[in-house]
């Protein structure tokens, strides 16, 4: 048996989350949790989020979270999910300015195309950049839903496993070490979701 820290800072349906994850690894624990310690403690960490940055980062800050998801991401499996992914890079371009954790070099930018409708909410396609067991056992271009209004530049592509046209490319999914994070939301995305979330809960 395993324990699985599912980090619940106030912001999104963490319980969401939770319940996907009970599903496909019912013999493990997975806690909603804000501690710092249980989370350095647990075997793996799951880093959702919905919501705006700058009052992500705040509530990360107030619940004395950003040096744990610091140093657990390089130390053992680390999942990021929507906001979760986007708070991992240096800045975003909301509210006029908001640094994130910069634990992987790039920005956080806008849909600017006007012809768009903003947020992107709803099923689209994940191309499969790259090779990962995240994806075993989920075809390439399989659907997942999202709900956003920003997307990622990573700095280097070669953390690019995933990515979505709305209007343009862009990444939906990286991987560095231990790290994996993807914009969509798997625990709303029926089967291929339930099917990240058990590769995750099964990568070693």
């Amino acid at each position: 048996m395993q324990t699985i820290a599912i980090v619940d800072y106030g912001m999104g349906n963490v319980r969401s989350v939770q319940k996907a994850l009970e599903h496909v690894a019912p013999n493990d624990n997975c806690i909603l949790t804000s501690d710092p310690k249980f989370i350095r403690d647990s075997d793996r960490i799951v880093f959702p989020g919905q919501g705006a940055m700058g009052s992500c980062m705040s509530a990360l800050e107030e619940n004395s979270l950003i040096d744990e998801i610091k140093f657990s991401f390089k130390s053992k499996p680390f999942l990021g999910i929507c906001l979760g992914l986007q708070l991992l890079f240096d800045s975003s371009e909301e509210d006029k300015g908001t640094n994130g954790l910069s634990i992987v070099p790039g920005k956080v930018v806008k849909f600017k195309d006007n012809a768009l409708k903003i947020p992107h909410m709803g099923w689209n396609n994940v191309n499969q950049s790259k090779d990962h067991p995240l994806w075993f056992n989920i075809e390439n271009n399989s659907r997942f839903y999202s709900v956003h209004s920003y997307y990622v530049k990573p700095v280097n592509q070669d953390c690019v496993f995933g990515t979505t046209n709305y209007g343009h490319e862009f990444v939906s999914a990286i991987a560095l070490d231990n790290l994996f994070a993807v914009q969509f939301h798997p625990e709303k995305s029926q089967s291929d979701g339930l099917q990240l979330l058990s590769n995750f809960v099964n990568w070693s």
